[in-house]
């Protein structure tokens, strides 16, 4: 297996698009791999099976992106607190920010929506998530940053 991996991080790369995500995917799927040895028929090519779970699991991650993104939409669209825009460009402008907020990481995303709609203050985030305040605090910045980037068009 360890001989695979420079292979298999080439592989992640061409399927993700970029290093740190082809090296969370070739680490899911070494993971994956060794929780289910037993599936592997000896005999056969290792190389394969592995290739064919870091799809599995690429596919399965962008399904996963693309309910969220989904999710995110309904949720901004509907009728929450009260507020529901009755002028078609106020309705895509939040589809927009929907949208926008879907493409944040998720790190940035989760504490973006726990302070920002949540209404949770910097320390209660901090807590909840076992990051220092001035993390939160700093991702909360880059997540408005890039926020109002995408919704300026710049990303």
């Amino acid at each position: 297996m360890l001989a695979l991996l420079p292979q298999l991080r080439r592989f992640a790369y061409a399927l993700t698009g970029a290093w740190p995500d082809a090296d969370d995917l070739v680490q899911a799927t070494c993971i994956r791999a060794i929780e289910r040895i037993d599936q592997w028929e000896v005999g056969t090519r290792l190389d394969s099976w592995m290739y064919r779970i870091a799809q599995n699991l690429h596919l399965n991650a962008i399904r996963k992106d693309r309910n969220r993104a989904s999710h995110l939409r309904e949720v901004a669209s509907a009728d929450h607190a009260g507020v529901a825009p009755d002028k078609p460009e106020d309705r895509l402008m939040l589809q927009d920010l929907g949208d926008a907020i879907g493409r944040l990481p998720s790190e940035q995303r989760a504490i973006l929506l726990l302070i920002a709609v949540e209404g949770r203050s910097y320390q209660e985030v901090s807590d909840l998530m076992g990051l220092s305040p001035g993390t939160v605090a700093s991702r909360l910045s880059r997540a408005r940053t890039t926020l109002a980037a995408m919704l300026e068009g710049e990303k």
